[in-house]
């Protein structure tokens, strides 16, 4: 358990000077920057840098909204770190507040902090009984070897692009590899840009060393080891330099690899057995056996309300994209999808994989890790390759019935019943009311009796569209426009086909009995 007092105790008095410590109610989770607009990200256990906040007004405000998220530790510069207004704020919120040293540059401290924060969550999962190390403080050690082989600061990354260890010097690179390290892995636009020059390419071709030139955004220029084993990809370094490499140099760098790939495989071999453990008390929650109780301490699931959140991946198989990069299939995009999931430190969803679909179990609650968070996440992905759908919130002991109504949500959106690719299970109550009444209606045959069978022949032998018209106008009661804009066609239209509807099935469509039965009738052919 890493508390405030630890970091301050393990980063030194250089940087950071305590202001006001409060007893320890959480450990401390991650590091986070209070955004303008985004607070509603911050959660319990934060370490919130303001590095937005230019009065002693705006951090009251702000010192308020941490102490309602239950965040840790509120991070000021002076003189705003030492207002008597600020200090009253925090003694109020029951939060503390740390000081940092004038001239310190945030982005440099973001690093630092969250050096400090891994290195407390390795030491903490290394000393569990049981545990694997995992080798993340040999690979920040190795990183720090690396760079100084290179003259320059290094990342160690793995398959997927996620930032595994960083050197230090951070602060002397550019806003790419800054936003790398704070994000914990290469943006997607800065990831886009690399594709688009063939870095991933040559990545997977074996290539021992690749240099990539400045680029006009004012990137700096990067000297990239894939990391490799038995020929299998593991990684790669990336290290930020001002210009090519002398070869002795580059070729020193590239030999850290064979190292490093020790370290990854290890690491792997810890994560792997890990994962499988977690899987398996997913899935005892999600199916209701065992012993729950166990099953979400050893998760780390709280007493508050969970949904279960099912993930479709709806990618293609494999194939070779327009840069010559390999396209994710569904399977590597569930394992894509799976470490995204389960990167970071902090609160992070209970993830496992059961009959190809990805579920996580995540708190109804606001902040970092909750089912809005997520939702958000998942919604700014590529969502075209993604089917996402969430059971309504529930004890944990009753999480089996999130999943039931997470798997119901995802068939309709499968099948076009519900818009979009992300759907909530109580929001779409409508949706599900009336599959559900068309499931029962089509299994009692209530389509059978009445005029419908004639105008379906109708429809099939002359390529007419009776039943569709006849639906959208019971539907739309009395408003021709909007039955005319659903069908696609004019008002005037859709009058002349009632006019023979009512001719052909020879039906009183006043009697409002008949309406209600027709309707009935329709949704058990058209929602089934």
């Amino acid at each position: 358990m890493l508390s405030v007092q630890g970091v301050l105790d393990r980063m030194g008095a250089t940087l950071l000077r305590a202001v006001l410590l409060v007893p320890a109610l959480c450990p401390v989770s991650d590091v986070v920057i209070a955004e303008a607009g985004r607070r509603s990200q911050l959660g319990t256990g934060d370490l919130v840098l303001g590095v937005a906040v230019g009065s002693a007004r705006d951090a009251v405000e702000l010192v308020r909204h941490c102490g309602e998220r239950k965040a840790a530790a509120l991070l000021l510069k002076p003189p705003t770190a030492n207002a008597a207004s600020v200090l009253a704020a925090a003694r109020a919120a029951g939060i503390a507040l740390v000081e940092v040293r004038s001239g310190t540059g945030w982005a440099q401290l973001v690093w630092l902090l969250r050096t400090v924060v891994d290195a407390a969550s390795e030491e903490s999962e290394d000393s569990s009984e049981g545990a694997e190390p995992s080798g993340l403080g040999d690979l920040f050690q190795l990183a720090d070897a690396a760079a100084a082989v290179v003259d320059a600061p290094v990342t160690i990354e793995d398959a997927n692009s996620r930032v595994l260890a960083y050197s230090a010097r951070q602060d002397l690179t550019d806003p790419a590899r800054v936003s790398t390290i704070m994000g914990r892995r290469i943006p997607d636009d800065v990831l886009a840009r690399f594709r688009s020059r063939g870095v991933f390419r040559e990545l997977s071709r074996g290539r021992t060393t690749i240099f990539v030139p400045a680029q006009r955004d004012g990137t700096l220029p990067r000297l990239i080891v894939p990391i490799r084993m038995g020929g299998e990809l593991l990684g790669s370094m990336w290290a930020v330099v001002t210009d090519r490499v002398p070869e002795a140099r580059a070729a020193a760098f590239a030999d850290a690899g064979s190292v490093v790939a020790l370290h990854l495989l290890r690491r792997r071999a810890a994560v792997n057995a890990q994962r499988r453990h977690s899987t398996e008390q997913v899935r005892a929650l999600l199916e209701g056996r065992g012993s729950i109780r166990v099953a979400a301490a050893e998760l780390g699931l709280t007493d508050v309300p969970h949904r279960v959140v099912a993930i479709d991946t709806v990618g293609k198989p494999t194939t070779k994209g327009k840069g010559g990069e390999d396209e994710l299939g569904a399977e590597g995009l569930r394992l894509a999808l799976w470490e995204r999931l389960t990167a970071g430190v902090g609160r992070r969803p209970a993830v496992a994989e059961l009959n190809r679909l990805l579920y996580a179990v995540v708190p109804d609650e606001p902040g970092a890790g909750g089912w809005a968070t997520l939702r958000d996440a998942l919604s700014d992905m590529d969502t075209e390759q993604l089917l996402v759908a969430a059971g309504a919130p529930m004890p944990i002991a009753e999480l089996s019935q999130s999943r039931a109504q997470a798997q119901e949500t995802l068939g309709l959106l499968r099948a076009g019943l519900v818009a979009g690719r992300v759907a909530d299970y109580p929001q779409a109550w409508a949706v599900i009311a009336l599959h559900r009444a068309a499931n029962a209606a089509a299994a009692a045959g209530v389509a059978e009796p009445g005029p419908l069978p004639a105008l379906r022949e109708q429809d099939e032998a002359n390529n007419s569209d009776y039943l569709g018209t006849l639906y959208e106008w019971l539907r739309h009661p009395g408003d021709p426009r909007a039955a005319g804009r659903a069908l696609r066609i004019h008002p005037n239209t859709l009058r002349y086909r009632m006019r023979r509807i009512s001719e052909l099935a020879g039906i009183d469509l006043d009697d409002p009995d008949i309406r209600l039965a027709l309707l009935i009738q329709l949704v058990s052919l058209r929602w089934v």
